[in-house]
């Protein structure tokens, strides 16, 4: 059966590469739903060493669709339904200007700037366009995600701003990000990108994903609202920092 899956793999990609992946895939499930937000992030960064440039942000989108999507069912009673539509409107707005633009944007830039932004919202009230101007959110971060992929970090900004316990806070955000990475999926797909030679892998790594949600669930049942918001502004405050010195570097010629 191994020998079978490494004969599915895309060209270029060792077997070693795809466990590494599907380790990584398990464990940022299990980071995001325990912890509410990182596990984009974690498997952007991985990811980052093991695939080719040209199809990292087209594969990891579609990876994240599946993990998202699996979280949004097993937490479907906790969504707060009032922030989907019209985040999923500006979702098509962004992800439609995003796959028109042809010069790419500097991702340091972009880097620093969410990265300081997420820090603001976390340290200081939440600024009331992030709250009740969910299509512009929406607009904005799913332009991003065509070129900087792992966006989350800013969306959470928007579902943090609303002010959900714990499970609500997953199930929702969960649905948000399903619904971006939907339309960049669909989107990457018009655009011709060969979604099947990287089949098998992805589903492996999403079925691995599934796996690390079932298990960062039991972890959610066991803390309480306040600990959780500690552990996710805590999380939000260090990846934060990691964007922007992640940014200050490329901008030094230091990467």
């Amino acid at each position: 059966m191994i020998e079978t899956f490494a004969s599915l793999l895309p060209q270029g990609l060792s077997m070693l590469a795809a466990s590494v992946l599907i380790v990584t895939s398990f464990a940022a499930s299990f980071i995001t739903v325990a912890f509410g937000i990182g596990g984009g992030a974690v498997m952007l960064t991985v990811m980052a060493t093991l695939v080719p440039p040209a199809a990292l942000i087209a594969t990891h989108g579609v990876i994240q669709l599946g993990s998202n999507l699996g979280r949004a069912a097993m937490t479907f009673g906790h969504i707060h339904w009032p922030a989907i539509p019209a985040f999923a409107a500006g979702s098509l707005i962004g992800a439609g200007l995003g796959g028109a633009v042809v010069v790419n944007l500097p991702p340091a830039w972009v880097q620093i700037g969410v990265g300081a932004f997420v820090i603001w919202s976390v340290l200081a009230k939440p600024p009331r366009i992030v709250r009740d101007w969910p299509l512009m959110i929406g607009a904005i971060s799913s332009f991003l995600t065509m070129f900087f992929g792992a966006t989350g970090l800013f969306v959470a900004t928007f579902t943090k701003s609303q002010g959900l316990a714990r499970h609500a806070y997953v199930a929702t955000h969960a649905t948000l990000m399903t619904v971006q990475h939907g339309i960049k999926t669909l989107a990457f797909g018009v655009l011709g990108f060969a979604f099947a030679d990287w089949g098998p892998l992805i589903v492996a790594l999403i079925l691995a994903g599934l796996a690390g949600t079932f298990v960062g669930k039991s972890v959610l049942n066991r803390i309480d609202d306040r600990r959780f918001a500690w552990a996710l502004n805590a999380i939000l405050i260090l990846l934060s920092v990691r964007l922007i010195y992640a940014g200050l570097r490329a901008l030094t010629g230091q990467a």
